[in-house]
């Protein structure tokens, strides 16, 4: 049994003990099932806690029905398959038990989509008229659910596997059909570049007469595109493949998905955080800190390496989530393979995130921490340091996943532990967010845990507070039921809140929650 406090390994190595989060009553345990079943959502007292959640659901009939069928499974227990450990598949007691509140069977609304069609449209050779035309459906389904009465806490998208195997960045169609303008026509066109002849070149390239490029300033991944043009709607959606839906014995081995109450605990979850619940935060949080992941993703028809866009995102320490999109500039050095904000642009950038905060009715900041995947350079650091209120203090640290680098092994057949820490240095330390847990009595991952380099960049701080925070924000992953990441949530989601932003540039719409983006 570990003990509170760090467990002394040897000089420059240590071992932290599991974050506890909270739960009702103020409640504090290591594990969200265990929390959740016991005691309920942290926010079950709260004038805000969904108690009963409205929704809206989009799919085929057939992936609406299983949906349906998945509904009135999950409100009542659901035992893991007989032979697996219940420690680490533990049973799922059924939502009202969970999370106090009521997940209807049926939906308020439904719309549905017609099967050949959204088939026929995820098949054309066009990689970015796959992935507009399908989401189109979705988005008209988003509109009509919209016009009626009901003010929906979340939108439920069913996807046909077909759709997910398709429209993807690397997806390869068989049997494609229509036309696929080349990269270089889109790339000019989108400059602004036209033909004084249009019809007529339309017609000696290929192109149907009428031809428009809106669809090329979105993603031609599915689920990136759909996420970005339904900001608009101002109602978080959740994509759930029809494949997912199976819970029956055995349905999961197919696609190699864990089964039935795990996928209930983590799709439960994941539905009563974006429809307003707050399952859990964190126990050991300090009041007034937040910390800030920030991500930079090359933009597309631009030259390589010139142009890149920064994001990032803000979590506080009641777990809430703040999104902003930064600059777009020629961000990215392919001397050095590393991106790097002028100054200006990194006050921008956490300037406007601390507006976006004020406008939301933030509590007073008494510590910034800066995550970012790339290095901090002073001229980066003096921007952020100009945005930051005088009485704040701020601190740049740069956290990677170590994948080439240092490996730590113990005896006996298990990996290290989760929350292995070992201190290089004043400023540098690595810490295993993977690895054997202790609560769950194995190792639930597949290969050799990887560390995560930690480096104090600018700002005054301990390796050790840096660290441990970093390892607590492992347990803010609400879009599943898990004892803890191997990554933290600023840096686990930062490239995939980037990826929706930057690669659907033609969308202006924003919200800056982040179960939005999730």
């Amino acid at each position: 049994m570990m003990k509170r406090g760090s467990i002394r390994v040897s000089n420059n190595l240590t071992v932290f003990p599991e974050p506890p989060i909270e739960f009702r009553y103020g409640q504090r345990l290591e594990d969200p099932h265990d929390g959740l079943s016991l005691f309920g959502p942290y926010d079950t007292d709260a004038p805000s806690h969904p108690r009963n959640i409205t929704y809206g659901v989009i799919g085929t009939e057939e992936g609406i029905a299983a949906f349906e069928r998945w509904s009135q499974k999950i409100n009542g227990p659901i035992l893991p398959e007989e032979g697996l450990d219940k420690t680490l598949w533990p049973p799922f007691p059924g939502f009202d038990a969970a999370f106090a509140s009521k997940w209807p069977e049926k939906p308020a609304r439904r719309f549905v989509i017609d099967r050949d069609e959204v088939s026929k449209a995820s098949c054309h050779r066009d990689p970015n008229t796959r992935a507009s035309e399908v989401v189109d459906k979705y988005l008209e389904g988003m509109s009509i659910l919209r016009k009626h009465d009901e003010i929906f806490g979340v939108i439920v998208c069913i996807v046909p596997d077909e759709v997910w195997k398709n429209c993807r960045p690397k997806s390869r169609v068989k049997s494609a059909m229509g036309f696929s303008p080349s990269k270089k026509h889109i790339k000019n066109y989108l400059r602004g570049q036209k033909t004084l002849f249009e019809p007529w070149s339309s017609i000696e390239s290929g192109t149907p007469t009428g031809w428009t490029t809106d669809k090329y300033g979105f993603s031609v991944d599915f689920r990136r595109q759909i996420k970005a043009r339904a900001l608009k709607y101002d109602t978080p959606i959740q994509i759930i493949r029809e494949s997912t839906l199976g819970l029956d014995i055995g349905d999961h081995i197919s696609r190699g998905m864990t089964g039935p109450s795990d996928r209930a605990w983590n799709l439960s979850t994941a539905l009563y955080y974006k429809a307003g619940g707050k399952p859990w935060r964190l126990a050991a949080a300090r009041e007034g800190v937040c910390y800030i992941g920030i991500a930079f993703k090359r933009t597309d028809f631009e030259e390589k390496g010139k142009t890149a866009c920064c994001a990032a995102q803000m979590f506080l320490d009641s777990g809430d989530g703040i999104v902003f999109l930064g600059d777009e500039g020629p961000w990215f050095s392919p001397d050095n393979k590393q991106f790097h904000l002028t100054r200006d642009a990194a006050k921008n950038l956490l300037g406007g995130i601390l507006k976006t905060y004020g406008e939301l009715e933030g509590k007073e900041l008494k510590e910034i921490f800066l995550h970012s995947h790339s290095s901090i350079d002073k001229e980066e650091f003096k921007g952020y340091t100009e945005a930051c209120p005088d009485d704040v203090k701020i601190v740049g640290v740069r956290v990677r996943l170590e994948r080439k680098g240092l490996k730590l092994y113990r005896k006996g057949s298990m990996p290290i532990l989760r929350g292995t820490f070992l201190r290089w240095d004043d400023d540098r330390g690595y810490l295993w967010g993977s690895g054997f847990k202790p609560r769950l009595g194995t190792y639930d991952g597949w290969e050799v845990p990887t560390p995560l380099r930690i480096d104090i960049q600018y700002g005054n701080a301990t390796i050790e507070q840096v660290s441990k925070d970093i390892f607590a924000l492992t347990k803010l992953n609400y879009n599943a039921c898990r004892l803890g990441d191997s990554e933290p949530v600023t840096i686990k989601f930062s490239d995939a809140v980037g990826e929706i932003l930057v690669s659907n540039p033609t969308v202006n719409e924003r919200n800056p929650k982040f179960k939005f983006y999730i």
